[in-house]
C-alpha cells in the first residue's frame, strides 16, 4: 500500500484476534494522550467489565442494521455471529474538530477505512510471531471457549493475506520491541 502523503488524523491499527493490537494501542494512547480513541459499535453481548461507549457501541441487531440501511457506518463487517463497525457520525465529527483518532480493528475495516480516508489514514499491521503463539495468547485469555478459540484460529489465514495492504507491520514476539516500533511510529508522524 502506498504511504500516506499527509500527516495522518487516522492511525488505524489491526491483527488476528489475539495478536496484541488492544495492548500495544492503550500504549499508544498513553504515549499520545492528544489522540481519540475510536469506539467501534457490536451486536456482541457486552463483557463483564466493559461500559457501553467506552469500549463499545452496544447496539441490538435492530439497532445496527439502522445504522447499515441509513448509512451510518464508514465500515461494518459480521464475525462470529455479531456485527462490528465503525459510525459515520463520530468519525467526522471527531474530524472536523481536528482530532486525531486512533483505531482498533479487523484487517477488512482497516481497508475500508484507508478506501474512505486515504490519503489522511495511516494503517498498522499487528503480526503475531506464529500461529501456535498466537492459539496459546486465546486460550490463555479466557474469555471463549475452546470452539470460539478455533473458530478465530480458522480466521487467522485469512487476515494474515491483508499484510502488505498496512503501510506498516509490527511483528509482536517481544512486547517491549513493539512498544519500540509504536514509538518510533508516533515520533515519525508528529503524534507524541
Amino acid at each position: 500500500m502506498s504511504l500516506i502523503k499527509a500527516m495522518p488524523n487516522l492511525i488505524v491499527m489491526s491483527s488476528p484476534s489475539g495478536g496484541g493490537k488492544s495492548t500495544i494501542a492503550n500504549y499508544l494512547m498513553k504515549l499520545a494522550p492528544n489522540l481519540r480513541f475510536s469506539v467501534s459499535a457490536t451486536t456482541r453481548p457486552i463483557r463483564p467489565g466493559e461500559i457501553d461507549g467506552k469500549d463499545y457501541h452496544f447496539l441490538t441487531r435492530s439497532q445496527f442494521q439502522s445504522q447499515i440501511d441509513e448509512g451510518g457506518l464508514i465500515e461494518y463487517e459480521e464475525i462470529f455471529g455479531n456485527y462490528y463497525g465503525t459510525l459515520r457520525s463520530v468519525i467526522e465529527k471527531s474530524l472536523q474538530e481536528g482530532n486525531k483518532i486512533l483505531f482498533d480493528v479487523d484487517v477488512k475495516g482497516a481497508r475500508s477505512l484507508k478506501s474512505a480516508f486515504p490519503d489522511r489514514t495511516l494503517t498498522i499491521f499487528i503480526k503475531p510471531p506464529s500461529k501456535e503463539i498466537l492459539e496459546s495468547r486465546l486460550r490463555k485469555r479466557g474469555t471463549e471457549d475452546a470452539a470460539a478459540v478455533a473458530k478465530r484460529m480458522a480466521r487467522v489465514e485469512e487476515e494474515m493475506q491483508y499484510e502488505s495492504d498496512f503501510d506498516f507491520v509490527i511483528i509482536n514476539d517481544k512486547l517491549q520491541d513493539s512498544f519500540a516500533a509504536i514509538s518510533q511510529l508516533a515520533r515519525d508522524f508528529s503524534l507524541v
